[in-house]
């Protein structure tokens, strides 16, 4: 291969090419931004924070791909990965995985020891992430930890102390992505099924399309009762009304468990995210930074 085709590789194993994953991640850690700054983050802050989940997100993809080498090959939609095709070898991606955790290692370093201490666990969450699903029922519980993981940290940065509020919008976040990822487990059940794989898709069975409504009603309940405690105003909750409506559309795409339906559903969250980030930030902007202190 030559250069361009390597870097083409490389970016299609870091998913660069499908940022849904990136803004899935992203989402939930500008909602922690902008709350623990109360409307008025710190704008190198947000810079390192956005910089970071691209490239712990990357690295995420490129681990995720070499730990499913031996099964991706026998799942239609991951059959042509870099890692299955033979376009990039396996130590090609640890060194990338290497690398592109170090790079987000070194943007933290001016910020205090705290966000320091919580990234060694967000990385050994992003890290082991890809072997839950051999043994736990629920793996997408696990990512809804390591993607809502920027929450605390994104708290630690800017009041250097992650409170009460900031773990129940990670337990939030774990619920949402219990329910997207879970629209997306149900697009390779059958594949999933022939490998020995562990989904939330198979463990609901026939209950999958309740169990996913289920968990947008406790995500947005959480939401509800954090909206609560940092006193936001009506348009906040506007944001929250915006994002169930775009839950119960996600519904009549899930409910007949088509392929395309459900992976329609999973790419549309990034949607419900920015709302809810939205009706955040405007509810702030608009009462002026009038916030009520930093929770």
């Amino acid at each position: 291969m030559n250069l361009t085709q390597r870097l083409d590789a490389y970016e299609r194993l870091m998913r660069l090419d499908k940022p849904i994953g990136i803004l899935l991640l992203l989402w939930p850690t500008l909602w922690a931004l902008w709350a623990s700054g109360a409307g008025r983050p710190n704008f190198m802050i947000v810079w390192i924070f956005v910089v970071g989940t691209v490239l712990m997100r990357s690295a995420g993809c490129v681990v995720n791909d070499w730990a499913d080498r031996d099964f991706d090959g026998h799942v239609k939609r991951t059959a042509k990965r870099p890692l299955i095709t033979g376009e990039v070898t396996g130590r090609e991606a640890l060194i990338l995985a290497a690398v592109l955790t170090v790079l987000a290692g070194c943007l933290i370093l001016p910020l205090n020891r705290l966000v320091w201490a919580l990234s060694l666990a967000a990385v050994a969450l992003a890290a082991t992430y890809p072997f839950f699903k051999r043994f736990f029922a629920i793996p997408q519980a696990y990512l809804g930890i390591a993607f809502g993981f920027g929450i605390p940290m994104a708290y630690a940065a800017q009041q250097m102390q992650v409170p009460l509020v900031a773990w129940v919008m990670l337990l939030g976040n774990i619920f949402w992505a219990v329910a997207y990822d879970t629209e997306y487990a149900m697009v390779d059940r059958d594949d999933d099924l022939k490998l020995g794989m562990r989904t939330s898709a198979i463990t609901f069975g026939r209950f999958d399309v309740a169990a996913v409504m289920l968990c947008y009603a406790a995500f947005l309940g959480i939401m509800v009762w954090v909206g609560t405690v940092l006193f936001m105003g009506w348009i906040y909750y506007a944001g929250l009304v915006g994002a169930a409506a775009l839950a119960v559309y996600h519904y009549t795409l899930i409910r007949d468990r088509s392929r395309e339906g459900c992976f329609k559903a999973f790419i549309h969250n990034n949607w419900l995210g920015g709302v809810i980030f939205i009706g955040m930030a405007a509810d702030y902007y608009v009462r002026g930074y009038s916030a009520a202190p930093l929770q």
